[in-house]
């Protein structure tokens, strides 16, 4: 039996995986800012811890994983699943929305990763997966600021991949396409009300094609908490999961176009060395 530690738990990737780890027999410590919705979400069971999580809180993310150890021990896997996105071309968005997406994907995952590691390390085990997505292995028009937090989560997962791999703990960063959840709804995803006509044809395209998009994504969301649920026992779990065809598409045109831009340029990109 492992133990999951995952945050944003009462809906989407996070309650499917969840629900999967409990099915299994593995014990769940589930987070959420109203750990009410994740009984109403998955129950109630008694290998399953819910509690409450606002993970821009340090001191909150000290006390979940405090709580998740005394009630079971340990901590196997950490889901870092909570976070949302923002919509919007990048000279429309605010101070504010800015800081909110870094505040909830970025420090936020830093903050429970943080907190749980004392324990990983002490028992020189454990398994970390940060959900990033398709826009954290390239950026596109109408979600750049989105993009550039899981950019960041896709760095911090590297580095630590390095960092902990010789301490027996194994990080991947995930990485899903476009799949069937609530991503596109307004209760996961925020839109910018500033609307600049210049930019009609590329961040309001975007606007305009996730409205259609939204409960009609290619990726099936029961598939990918499968996928996730038997990674945690795989024995040698990549640094990076793709997973969607989308991703898969995006992430081999992106490393064409790499190549190409290697190839092009190399006289220049060479030629800023001593000698």
């Amino acid at each position: 039996m492992k133990t999951w530690f995952i945050t944003g738990a009462s809906r989407g990737f996070g309650a499917l995986v969840a629900d999967r780890a409990l099915a299994r027999g593995d014990a769940v410590v589930a987070t959420a800012r109203n750990p009410e919705a994740i009984i109403a979400r998955l129950g109630h069971h008694p290998n399953l811890l819910a509690l409450a999580l606002d993970v821009t809180s340090e001191a909150q993310a000290r006390a979940a994983i405090d709580a998740a150890v005394a009630r079971f021990g340990s901590i196997d896997v950490l889901l870092n699943n909570a976070g949302f996105g923002l919509m919007g071309a990048v000279e429309g968005a605010t101070p504010t929305e800015v800081e909110a997406i870094f505040r909830t994907n970025v420090v936020g995952l830093l903050n429970v990763t943080r907190a749980v590691l004392p324990h990983m390390r002490k028992r020189r085990s454990g398994r970390i997966l940060n959900i990033s997505s398709i826009g954290g292995s390239r950026g596109a028009a109408g979600f750049g600021v989105y993009c550039s937090a899981k950019f960041a989560v896709e760095g911090l997962s590297e580095a630590l991949h390095g960092e902990l791999a010789p301490l027996g703990i194994q990080v991947t960063v995930v990485e899903p396409g476009y799949f069937r959840t609530d991503f596109l709804d307004a209760t996961s995803l925020s839109v910018s009300p500033v609307i600049i006509e210049d930019y009609a044809a590329t961040a309001g395209h975007v606007r305009n094609v996730a409205t259609g998009l939204n409960h009609n994504q290619p990726g099936d969301p029961a598939k990918l908490a499968k996928v996730l649920v038997d990674l945690a026992d795989a024995p040698n779990p990549p640094v990076r999961l793709p997973l969607g065809s989308d991703t898969v598409a995006a992430i081999a045109a992106k490393h064409a176009s790499d190549a190409a831009i290697l190839a092009d340029w190399h006289e220049v990109s060479v030629s800023t060395d001593f000698g």
